[in-house]
């Protein structure tokens, strides 16, 4: 699906200029002539980024900036012709990602709003890799913590770097020797019946959750977060 920008913008031509310029790159393209109307597309369309002049009739860009802040955190860089860092201060105060002085180049303006949304999907490519969830488990990478239903459950080390396998390779059987190397490496000597203690503690700590992970018989484990 293409990215939507909302341009918001009460010089018609400026609009227009703006508006051609994404849609020779392939975005789509909402338009608002003053703050009401950039709302109320705000509140009705799914938008990627929104170029929002402060200038603005019914309600100014500051106010704009500020209510949508209040519920989203779309990337957002404002237009205005005054140039005191006053100004500047406070569109970053109240949560603009960017911030663009009048005159300006549209092919610059579209080379910031690019970066801002390669920025976005990266920092959401990093956060869908650090955080799975599947039937009421919420495993976080990042901080190591797992919660079922709401409630934060403790996992050891060991128990933790199993479950996380297991549901990052989600539907896909994982034999005992993966789940070995995985946690301790080629080097390990032990017995693979230990994996079996390991996955009893996990399963009586997921509570009712339990049967999200299968046993497959003399082949390993899998976790089916649909049960």
């Amino acid at each position: 699906m293409n990215e939507t920008i909302l341009i918001v913008e009460d010089e018609q031509i400026l609009r227009e200029v703006l508006k051609d310029y994404f849609l020779n790159e392939n975005f789509h393209v909402l338009e608002a002539n003053d703050g009401k109307k950039a709302l109320q597309l705000f509140d009705s369309e799914r938008v990627d980024l929104i170029i929002l002049d402060i200038m603005l009739p019914k309600l100014d860009g500051w106010s704009v900036c500020r209510r949508i802040r209040k519920t989203a955190d779309v990337p957002i860089i404002m237009l205005t012709a005054r140039v005191e860092e006053e100004d500047t201060l406070l569109g970053f105060e109240l949560g603009a990602d960017d911030y663009v002085t009048k005159p300006y180049s549209p092919a610059i303006l579209l080379a910031r709003a690019k970066r801002l949304l390669q920025s976005r999907r990266q920092k959401s490519a990093v956060e869908d890799q650090q955080v799975k969830s599947a039937n009421g488990i919420f495993i976080n990478m990042a901080a190591r913590s797992v919660m079922v239903d709401g409630q934060s459950i403790n996992l050891t080390h060991t128990e933790f770097e199993i479950l996380s396998y297991l549901m990052q390779n989600e539907g896909i059987v994982v034999t005992r020797e993966q789940l070995i190397i995985k946690v301790w490496g080629y080097e390990y000597a032990g017995d693979d019946r230990t994996i079996n203690t390991h996955i009893r503690n996990i399963r009586t700590k997921l509570g009712n959750k339990a049967d999200v992970i299968k046993t497959i018989v003399r082949l390993g484990y899998k976790f089916e977060g649909t049960v």
